[in-house]
Protein backbone atom coordinates (compact mmCIF):
# COMPACT_ATOMS: atom_id res chain seq x y z
CA UNK A 1 0.00 0.00 0.00
CA UNK A 2 1.41 3.62 -0.94
CA UNK A 3 1.60 5.32 2.61
CA UNK A 4 1.28 8.95 3.41
CA UNK A 5 4.46 11.38 3.32
CA UNK A 6 4.55 15.13 4.26
CA UNK A 7 8.07 17.00 3.48
CA UNK A 8 8.59 21.06 3.56
CA UNK A 9 9.31 21.54 0.33
CA UNK A 10 6.65 24.40 0.57
CA UNK A 11 8.35 25.51 3.49
CA UNK A 12 11.10 25.59 1.57
CA UNK A 13 10.04 27.99 -1.36
CA UNK A 14 9.19 30.37 0.58
CA UNK A 15 12.26 30.53 3.36
CA UNK A 16 14.66 30.43 0.01
CA UNK A 17 13.04 32.39 -2.32
CA UNK A 18 11.71 35.53 -0.83
CA UNK A 19 9.02 35.00 -2.89
CA UNK A 20 5.28 33.30 -2.70
CA UNK A 21 4.98 29.79 -4.33
CA UNK A 22 3.49 29.82 -7.64
CA UNK A 23 0.01 28.17 -6.79
CA UNK A 24 -1.04 27.54 -2.68
CA UNK A 25 -3.88 26.00 -2.77
CA UNK A 26 -5.66 24.17 0.35
CA UNK A 27 -8.65 21.58 0.84
CA UNK A 28 -9.80 23.65 -2.70
CA UNK A 29 -13.61 22.58 -3.61
CA UNK A 30 -16.28 23.22 -6.48
CA UNK A 31 -20.04 21.84 -6.49
CA UNK A 32 -21.38 22.56 -10.05
CA UNK A 33 -24.86 20.93 -10.58
CA UNK A 34 -24.97 19.32 -7.37
CA UNK A 35 -21.72 17.32 -7.92
CA UNK A 36 -18.70 17.79 -6.09
CA UNK A 37 -16.39 18.33 -8.77
CA UNK A 38 -13.41 19.35 -6.81
CA UNK A 39 -13.32 17.35 -3.64
CA UNK A 40 -10.64 19.28 -1.20
CA UNK A 41 -7.72 19.70 -3.03
CA UNK A 42 -4.13 20.80 -1.65
CA UNK A 43 -0.90 21.28 -2.89
CA UNK A 44 1.90 23.69 -3.19
CA UNK A 45 3.61 24.76 -6.08
CA UNK A 46 7.10 26.54 -6.69
CA UNK A 47 8.27 28.53 -9.47
CA UNK A 48 10.14 27.52 -12.65
CA UNK A 49 9.00 24.19 -12.78
CA UNK A 50 6.65 22.11 -15.57
CA UNK A 51 3.95 20.52 -13.92
CA UNK A 52 1.60 17.80 -15.43
CA UNK A 53 -2.08 17.76 -14.39
CA UNK A 54 -3.07 14.56 -15.16
CA UNK A 55 -5.63 11.94 -15.11
CA UNK A 56 -8.48 10.51 -17.08
CA UNK A 57 -11.24 13.04 -18.48
CA UNK A 58 -13.73 14.21 -15.96
CA UNK A 59 -11.40 13.89 -12.99
CA UNK A 60 -11.62 17.66 -12.42
CA UNK A 61 -8.26 18.85 -14.07
CA UNK A 62 -9.95 21.20 -15.86
CA UNK A 63 -11.88 22.57 -13.08
CA UNK A 64 -9.11 23.51 -11.39
CA UNK A 65 -7.89 25.36 -14.30
CA UNK A 66 -10.06 27.50 -14.21
CA UNK A 67 -10.60 27.90 -10.67
CA UNK A 68 -6.71 29.10 -10.83
CA UNK A 69 -7.50 31.57 -13.27
CA UNK A 70 -10.24 32.86 -11.40
CA UNK A 71 -12.92 32.20 -14.05
CA UNK A 72 -14.73 29.27 -12.34
CA UNK A 73 -17.52 30.34 -10.01
CA UNK A 74 -18.41 28.51 -6.55
CA UNK A 75 -14.48 27.81 -5.53
CA UNK A 76 -14.33 27.21 -1.76
CA UNK A 77 -11.11 26.43 0.27
CA UNK A 78 -7.89 28.59 0.44
CA UNK A 79 -6.24 29.58 -2.80
CA UNK A 80 -3.34 31.40 -4.19
CA UNK A 81 -1.54 32.66 -7.17
CA UNK A 82 1.87 34.24 -6.93
CA UNK A 83 0.40 35.31 -3.42
CA UNK A 84 -2.78 37.14 -5.23
CA UNK A 85 -6.02 35.70 -5.34
CA UNK A 86 -7.07 33.92 -8.78
CA UNK A 87 -8.46 36.72 -11.11
CA UNK A 88 -7.46 39.50 -9.43
CA UNK A 89 -6.54 42.64 -11.86
CA UNK A 90 -2.93 42.50 -10.49
CA UNK A 91 -2.83 38.84 -12.29
CA UNK A 92 -3.40 39.83 -15.88
CA UNK A 93 -0.12 40.14 -16.95
CA UNK A 94 1.27 37.77 -14.73
CA UNK A 95 -1.15 34.56 -15.36
CA UNK A 96 -1.37 32.87 -19.50
CA UNK A 97 -4.44 30.60 -19.99
CA UNK A 98 -4.77 28.70 -22.90
CA UNK A 99 -8.25 26.86 -22.90
CA UNK A 100 -9.25 23.22 -24.53
CA UNK A 101 -11.02 24.52 -26.91
CA UNK A 102 -9.14 27.43 -29.47
CA UNK A 103 -10.21 30.71 -27.86
CA UNK A 104 -9.54 32.79 -31.10
CA UNK A 105 -11.42 35.20 -33.30
CA UNK A 106 -11.94 32.54 -36.35
CA UNK A 107 -12.35 35.84 -38.62
CA UNK A 108 -9.20 37.40 -37.76
CA UNK A 109 -5.67 36.51 -39.22
CA UNK A 110 -3.04 35.05 -36.93
CA UNK A 111 -1.43 38.64 -37.04
CA UNK A 112 -4.88 40.67 -35.93
CA UNK A 113 -5.91 37.88 -33.17
CA UNK A 114 -2.34 38.73 -31.04
CA UNK A 115 -2.57 42.58 -32.21
CA UNK A 116 -5.67 42.80 -30.61
CA UNK A 117 -4.93 40.97 -27.53
CA UNK A 118 -1.44 42.65 -27.44
CA UNK A 119 -3.67 46.08 -27.54
CA UNK A 120 -6.05 44.80 -24.70
CA UNK A 121 -3.23 43.40 -22.30
CA UNK A 122 -0.46 46.41 -23.21
CA UNK A 123 1.61 44.64 -24.70
CA UNK A 124 4.84 46.18 -27.48
CA UNK A 125 3.99 44.30 -30.81
CA UNK A 126 7.60 44.30 -31.57
CA UNK A 127 7.05 40.84 -29.76
CA UNK A 128 4.88 39.43 -31.88
CA UNK A 129 7.24 38.24 -34.37
CA UNK A 130 9.33 36.30 -31.63
CA UNK A 131 6.25 34.61 -30.36
CA UNK A 132 5.15 33.50 -33.71
CA UNK A 133 8.52 31.94 -34.66
CA UNK A 134 8.15 30.71 -31.05
CA UNK A 135 4.76 28.48 -32.09
CA UNK A 136 6.27 27.88 -35.45
CA UNK A 137 3.32 30.07 -37.19
CA UNK A 138 5.39 33.00 -39.00
CA UNK A 139 4.65 31.68 -41.90
CA UNK A 140 0.87 31.66 -41.26
CA UNK A 141 1.04 35.16 -39.62
CA UNK A 142 -1.92 36.46 -42.61
CA UNK A 143 -3.84 33.53 -43.03
CA UNK A 144 -7.40 33.74 -41.28
CA UNK A 145 -7.75 31.70 -38.58
CA UNK A 146 -10.81 29.48 -39.62
CA UNK A 147 -8.49 28.31 -42.73
CA UNK A 148 -5.80 26.67 -40.41
CA UNK A 149 -5.81 23.02 -39.03
CA UNK A 150 -7.26 22.59 -35.64
CA UNK A 151 -3.24 22.19 -34.80
CA UNK A 152 -2.50 25.07 -35.80
CA UNK A 153 -5.24 26.67 -34.38
CA UNK A 154 -4.18 25.57 -31.02
CA UNK A 155 -0.42 26.72 -31.46
CA UNK A 156 -2.98 30.45 -32.14
CA UNK A 157 -4.26 29.73 -28.47
CA UNK A 158 -0.95 28.91 -26.92
CA UNK A 159 0.54 32.15 -28.81
CA UNK A 160 -2.11 34.27 -27.03
CA UNK A 161 -1.33 32.48 -23.77
CA UNK A 162 2.49 33.34 -23.94
CA UNK A 163 1.54 37.05 -24.57
CA UNK A 164 3.40 39.64 -22.09
CA UNK A 165 5.81 36.83 -20.59
CA UNK A 166 3.47 35.87 -18.04
CA UNK A 167 5.40 34.09 -14.72
CA UNK A 168 2.14 31.47 -14.45
CA UNK A 169 0.85 29.81 -17.79
CA UNK A 170 -2.17 27.26 -17.34
CA UNK A 171 -2.16 25.06 -20.45
CA UNK A 172 -5.38 22.86 -21.42
CA UNK A 173 -4.21 19.96 -23.60
CA UNK A 174 -2.12 22.23 -25.66
CA UNK A 175 -0.62 19.27 -27.35
CA UNK A 176 -4.04 17.64 -28.63
CA UNK A 177 -4.27 17.23 -32.27
CA UNK A 178 -0.12 18.15 -33.08
CA UNK A 179 1.68 15.68 -34.62
CA UNK A 180 5.07 14.47 -33.27
CA UNK A 181 7.49 16.80 -34.14
CA UNK A 182 5.51 19.80 -33.36
CA UNK A 183 4.96 18.12 -29.90
CA UNK A 184 8.82 17.85 -29.24
CA UNK A 185 8.97 20.93 -30.24
CA UNK A 186 6.55 23.10 -27.56
CA UNK A 187 7.76 20.39 -24.64
CA UNK A 188 11.35 21.66 -25.33
CA UNK A 189 9.80 25.31 -25.44
CA UNK A 190 7.78 24.60 -22.13
CA UNK A 191 11.68 23.23 -20.40
CA UNK A 192 13.34 26.72 -21.84
CA UNK A 193 10.45 28.71 -20.14
CA UNK A 194 10.16 26.81 -16.93
CA UNK A 195 14.02 27.52 -17.05
CA UNK A 196 13.63 31.40 -17.18
CA UNK A 197 11.17 31.18 -13.77
CA UNK A 198 7.91 30.50 -15.95
CA UNK A 199 6.36 28.01 -14.14
CA UNK A 200 3.74 25.77 -16.29
CA UNK A 201 0.82 23.87 -15.51
CA UNK A 202 0.09 21.78 -18.81
CA UNK A 203 -2.78 19.11 -18.17
CA UNK A 204 -3.20 15.86 -20.12
CA UNK A 205 -4.79 12.22 -20.48
CA UNK A 206 -1.65 10.97 -22.10
CA UNK A 207 0.80 9.78 -19.30
CA UNK A 208 3.72 9.35 -22.09
CA UNK A 209 3.58 13.08 -22.04
CA UNK A 210 4.75 12.95 -18.03
CA UNK A 211 8.03 12.59 -18.56
CA UNK A 212 8.84 15.82 -19.72
CA UNK A 213 7.12 17.02 -16.77
CA UNK A 214 9.38 18.04 -13.43
CA UNK A 215 6.64 17.23 -11.29
CA UNK A 216 3.08 15.63 -11.51
CA UNK A 217 -0.19 15.65 -10.07
CA UNK A 218 -2.37 12.75 -10.44
CA UNK A 219 -5.76 13.30 -9.79
CA UNK A 220 -9.35 11.17 -10.08
CA UNK A 221 -12.61 12.03 -9.40
CA UNK A 222 -11.90 15.47 -7.96
CA UNK A 223 -9.32 14.59 -6.07
CA UNK A 224 -5.60 14.73 -6.00
CA UNK A 225 -4.00 10.85 -5.70
CA UNK A 226 -0.15 12.34 -6.22
CA UNK A 227 2.00 15.00 -5.90
CA UNK A 228 5.51 13.86 -6.92
CA UNK A 229 8.22 13.51 -9.36
CA UNK A 230 7.90 10.99 -12.24
CA UNK A 231 11.02 9.17 -11.16
CA UNK A 232 10.01 8.55 -7.51
CA UNK A 233 6.19 8.16 -7.99
CA UNK A 234 7.32 4.96 -10.56
CA UNK A 235 9.38 3.88 -7.92
CA UNK A 236 6.68 4.44 -5.19
CA UNK A 237 4.50 1.96 -7.56
CA UNK A 238 7.60 -0.10 -8.31
CA UNK A 239 7.41 -0.16 -11.80
CA UNK A 240 8.99 1.50 -14.95
CA UNK A 241 5.69 2.70 -16.32
CA UNK A 242 4.04 5.62 -15.28
CA UNK A 243 0.79 4.61 -16.59
CA UNK A 244 1.40 1.47 -14.45
CA UNK A 245 2.25 3.42 -11.62
CA UNK A 246 -0.85 5.67 -11.85
CA UNK A 247 -3.11 2.68 -11.47
CA UNK A 248 -1.13 1.12 -8.71
CA UNK A 249 -2.25 4.50 -7.45
CA UNK A 250 -6.09 3.96 -7.89
CA UNK A 251 -5.97 0.53 -6.89
CA UNK A 252 -4.35 1.54 -3.56
CA UNK A 253 -6.55 4.64 -2.83
CA UNK A 254 -9.68 2.77 -3.53
CA UNK A 255 -8.46 -0.11 -0.55
CA UNK A 256 -10.43 0.18 2.63
CA UNK A 257 -8.31 1.89 4.89
CA UNK A 258 -6.02 3.58 2.50
CA UNK A 259 -4.30 6.67 3.10
CA UNK A 260 -4.59 10.14 1.27
CA UNK A 261 -1.84 11.14 -0.58
CA UNK A 262 -3.44 14.12 -1.70
CA UNK A 263 -1.43 16.95 -0.41
CA UNK A 264 2.26 15.45 -0.61
CA UNK A 265 4.81 17.83 -2.01
CA UNK A 266 7.66 16.18 -4.55
CA UNK A 267 10.51 14.92 -2.50
CA UNK A 268 13.15 16.63 -4.94
CA UNK A 269 13.24 19.45 -6.52
CA UNK A 270 14.96 17.69 -9.85
CA UNK A 271 13.90 17.77 -13.35
CA UNK A 272 13.01 14.69 -14.98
Amino acid sequence: MIGRRVDSLAVQVELETAEPPAVAAEDVRVRRGGIEALRGVSFTLGTGRVVGLLGPSGCGKTTLMRALVGVQARVSGRLGVLGKPPGVPALRRQVGYMTQAPSVYADLTVRQNLTYLAAVRGVPHAELDGLLAKVDLGAEAHRRVDALSGGQRARVSLACALLGEPRLLVLDEPTVGLDPVLRKRLWNLFGELAAGGVTLIVSSHVMDEARHCDELLLMREGRVLAHDTPSALAARAGSHDLEDAFLALIESSSMPGASSVEDESPRDAGAC
